[in-house]
């Protein structure tokens, strides 16, 4: 088996999977576990959205997330010239505490991995399929590895040998501000620590900051089933990284917008769309320094009160600002 018809299969086995009549209790719609994974973006304090409903005093829950991205945009002007070809991996291993009543604490570690991958061809197959352009990705190498930025003559960036390994860790804390029956708000926060390597785009050597409003509504339909909207909104600030000092600016603006709908106990569908202002400045270069919107459909599958898995993939709206395309796996059970 080649390795495009390894990763068809596995697409197959999960939404054959979503379709599958589990017993379990009432599915629980929750924002997905999402970030801009452009190489350029992921490296700085992107939080996610979060979760408008804390966890009880005394309990944990532990997610496993599986972020795997292709990336390609080729771009230039009279001063710069950009390539984003590749994939990224990002495993990442997250856990949040219900330390108080009204207090909640949180860390995720990222392992991640950029290599030349395999989606190219499935990638082509899939725009084709859906009427979306390939935007040239059809006459570049196949499944090559090459993140590049020149800006007057000179190469900022160059990574065209594959590597992996540990990402910047990311701390965060939660309190409630309001918590109703079928609606809550949060305010939440995040330190990003330096420990990735910036040279290897694994991190941005940077301190990032955050702090963000999340709110969730949700509510049961007459025929039956349940639904949920969610929302949120923040501000990110960076200290001085290493990947274009000159170009990276302070202050970012991000957020989320979401609705999902439970029709079975055990299923949910969700569509959620992520955006955030440029991290970049001084550049003509969209996939340096424009705004970024990106949409993910997908669902949850419950197969307990405590366990569940989302399933999601995402497209790049404002086109290439983010991946093209992104799969998003997230396993996570409560303790």
């Amino acid at each position: 088996m080649t390795r495009t018809a390894g990763f068809h299969a596995i697409v197959a086995v999960c939404f054959t999977i979503l379709c599958a009549p589990l017993t379990a209790a009432s599915a629980e719609i929750v924002p997905f576990e999402s970030a801009n994974e452009s190489p350029l973006v992921r490296i700085y304090g992107l939080p996610g959205t979060g979760n408008s409903t804390l966890l009880p005093q005394g309990q944990i829950e532990v997610g496993l997330n599986f972020a795997l991205s292709s990336n390609y945009a080729v771009n230039d002007n009279s001063r710069e010239d950009i390539i984003l070809d590749g994939e990224t991996t990002r495993f990442t291993v997250a856990a949040r505490y219900g330390l108080l009543p009204g207090l909640e604490l949180g860390i995720k570690i990222p392992y991640i991995s950029h290599n030349g991958g395999f989606l190219d061809g499935f990638i082509e197959s899939y725009h084709s399929a859906l009427g979306f352009p390939n935007g040239g990705r059809g006459q570049a190498p196949k499944n090559r590895l090459l993140y590049r930025y020149r800006r007057d003559g000179v190469e900022k960036i160059r990574m065209d040998s594959s590597g992996s390994g540990i990402g910047d860790v990311l701390l965060t804390a939660a309190l409630p501000l309001s918590e109703e029956k079928n609606q809550g708000m949060t305010l939440n926060a995040a330190l990003k620590l330096p420990t990735g390597d910036s040279d290897q785009l694994r991190g941005s050597g940077s301190t990032d900051v955050s702090l963000w409003l999340h709110e969730g509504i949700g509510g049961t339909f007459a025929t039956g089933g349940n639904w949920a909207s969610y929302g949120s909104a923040g501000l990110l600030f960076m200290t001085k990284g290493t990947v274009l000092p000159d170009q990276q600016k302070r202050w970012v603006g991000f957020g989320s917008l979401g609705i999902g709908w439970a029709p079975l106990d055990w299923l949910s569908f969700k569509v959620q769309a992520d955006a955030h202002t440029p991290f970049f400045s001084d550049s003509d270069l969209k996939e340096i320094a424009a705004n970024a919107v990106q949409l993910i459909v997908g669902g949850t599958i419950s197969f307990s009160e405590r366990t569940a898995l989302d399933i999601g993939v995402s497209e790049d709206l404002t086109v290439n600002t983010s991946p093209d395309v992104v799969f998003y796996f997230t396993l996570r059970t409560r303790f």
